[in-house]
């Protein structure tokens, strides 16, 4: 048995390459003792083509329960309350929580606000315009709805 952190401990599986180390989820759920979370990463961003290309060590856990950076394991997890966010990423929920964390981000952001518009264009509007009410904070909403608007009209 191993200590991973204080109360949270793990028995890891031998293999031909040494100890293996927790899986992430099971190490979030324990560490909440809550299965109500979602882990994601900045560089989740990469995959919608906005222009975001850096890679961050950092993973982000939304959850209705912790809140602060915690080393687990090693590797460190960035615990952010959220009162709402979804099971499972989406391209629509990953480009509203980009605008959410644009300041977080490496790239410059004016560059990346123009290929966000753009991605915005080509989504589906009803998910996208969902992500935004549910997900989004005031400043996102002000960013985007601009034009969701116009591609709806």
């Amino acid at each position: 048995m191993q200590k991973l952190s204080q109360g949270l401990y793990f028995y890891p599986e031998l293999t031909v390459f040494g100890e293996t180390p927790p899986e992430e989820e099971v190490l979030v759920r324990s560490f909440l003792k809550d299965k109500r979370f979602l882990v994601t990463s900045l560089n989740a961003y990469n995959a919608l083509g906005v222009g975001t290309t850096q890679l961050y060590n950092r993973k982000t856990v939304y959850n209705h329960k912790r809140h602060g950076d915690f080393n687990l394991g090693g590797k460190i997890f960035s615990f952010r309350v959220k009162p709402h966010f979804p099971l499972k990423t989406t391209p629509e929920f990953l480009l509203v929580d980009l605008l959410n964390n644009l300041d977080q981000l490496a790239e410059d952001s004016k560059v990346v606000l123009e290929k966000v518009r753009f991605k915005a264009t080509t989504m589906d509007t009803k998910k996208l315009r969902y992500s935004l009410r549910e997900y989004g904070n005031a400043k996102t909403k002000r960013l985007l709805e601009p034009f969701i608007a116009v591609q709806h009209a």
